[in-house]
């Protein structure tokens, strides 16, 4: 038995709001003990034992927190935490799908914005294992069309750090009118591959670091050169497939529109307080990219993370090396109810100190987009939070990913 066995799909008749005391959840999830000999990947140490932190437990401070938010209109979505591969807290709220009543449940589909980055690193991880691809390559290596300083320069290691001075095609004049008319997924491929292809570097690569989906779409192109498959049929082959991610893929818009198992995401921005409405048309492309916007739901994030810690997606030697810490990022201070951290670029995630403890993962925002998949890997809990409301404003309080993280690793 694989360690993705352990989350089998949940019972489909789950009723709306459902709160599942833990025995109800240990059923649903066929939890087990971890694998004999099992080591956590960056792991500090071996994984605390002991009693679970009433905080965490259901009807704690964690759990409080998700229904205040979901009372005051703030939240919508799914929530998961598991602590040794057995669940502790599940809880779904609000409504997938409005127009059709179709509630939240523990195994709805939601977008995952920049979440998806993860999926694109391991590919790239999976390629070197099997000498296809070189961390220290120029990007000339793989892809033509790219001007002679840009091609000999850029590496993959810094595409993979936000070191390569790409940018964001997001921000490129003419992107979005053009990218609203494509209609296949060679086009959002190929036509984003050419919007990059013209920019200027932001920077000497190397010198800085700058979020870039650029570089993850980058990525994603040379992940279906050299593999001689579309990025899209790679990452359902080598990723989804062997993690058990039977929920998830890269939905199109036809399909998230009428697929009731994908929540719809509903936006505030541009409408009168307190007024959300359906982002699908206005704020997304026919299909995500290798940047963002695959589709997953927190069973399938759980399975992919024990798939990945369990040496089930690459060997031991090269999950480390995607997930160790490699470009420090400038340091978090503490705040109300949030933890200092010390957060690094790995080759896939955040990888950032908290409490003395790490912390890998990594979030995805975007309207109507608010994800986060943490896991820590010397305590060996995994924290999944699907919301399809926008992400909170600036000077909001500490939201559910930022609590959970200081809930599981304080002291």
């Amino acid at each position: 038995m694989t360690r993705r066995d352990l989350l089998p799909d949940l019972l489909p008749d789950e009723p709306r709001e459902r709160r599942m005391d833990r025995r109800s959840v240990l059923g649903l999830l066929g939890a087990v003990p971890v694998a004999a000999g099992a080591v956590p990947v960056a792991a500090g140490g071996p994984a605390r034992s002991g009693p679970i932190p009433a905080a965490l437990r259901p009807g704690g401070q964690f759990d409080r927190l998700v229904a205040e938010l979901a009372a005051d209109g703030t939240f919508s979505g799914t929530v998961l935490l598991v602590h040794r591969d057995r669940p502790v807290l599940a809880r779904s709220y609000g409504m997938a799908d409005r127009a059709r009543a179709v509630p939240n449940r523990s195994d709805t589909v939601f977008c995952l914005g920049s979440i998806t980055k993860i999926f694109t690193a391991v590919a790239v991880a999976q390629l070197v294992q099997r000498g296809r691809i070189a961390y220290t390559a120029t990007l000339g290596t793989y892809l033509d069309g790219f001007p002679a300083d840009i091609a000999g320069s850029v590496t993959v290691h810094q595409l993979l750090t936000h070191t390569s001075g790409l940018g964001d095609y997001l921000r490129r004049p003419g992107f979005f009118d053009e990218a609203f008319t494509w209609t296949s997924p060679e086009q959002v491929m190929d036509g984003t591959l050419e919007f990059i292809r013209n920019a200027p570097l932001d920077f000497v690569p190397g010198t800085k670091g700058q979020y870039s989906n650029s570089g993850y779409h980058v990525l994603g192109a040379i992940v279906a050169k050299v593999s001689g498959r579309s990025y899209y049929d790679y990452i359902r082959d080598h990723v989804f497939r062997p993690a058990g991610m039977t929920a998830s893929d890269f939905y199109t818009k036809p399909q998230w529109r009428d697929d009731p198992r994908i929540a719809h995401p509903y936006t505030a921005q541009n409408q009168p307080a307190g007024q959300r409405v359906d982002a699908i048309d206005g704020s997304f492309f026919y299909v995500g990219s290798p940047a963002g916007n695959s589709f997953s739901s927190a069973p399938d994030l759980v399975r992919f993370q024990r798939a990945l810690s369990g040496h089930e997606l690459l060997d031991p030697v090269h999950t480390e090396l995607t997930l160790s810490p490699k470009v420090p990022r400038a340091p978090v201070p503490a705040g109300p109810g949030v933890p200092a951290q010390l957060p690094f670029d790995s080759y896939a995630t955040t990888t950032a100190l908290i409490n003395g403890r790490w912390t890998v993962g990594h979030s995805g925002a975007a309207p109507g987009v608010d994800t986060d998949l943490d896991w820590f890997p010397d305590l060996d809990w995994t924290a999944v939070t699907l919301s399809h409301y926008d992400p909170p404003g600036p000077g909001a309080a500490p939201g559910l990913a930022a609590t959970a993280r200081a809930l599981i690793t304080g002291r």
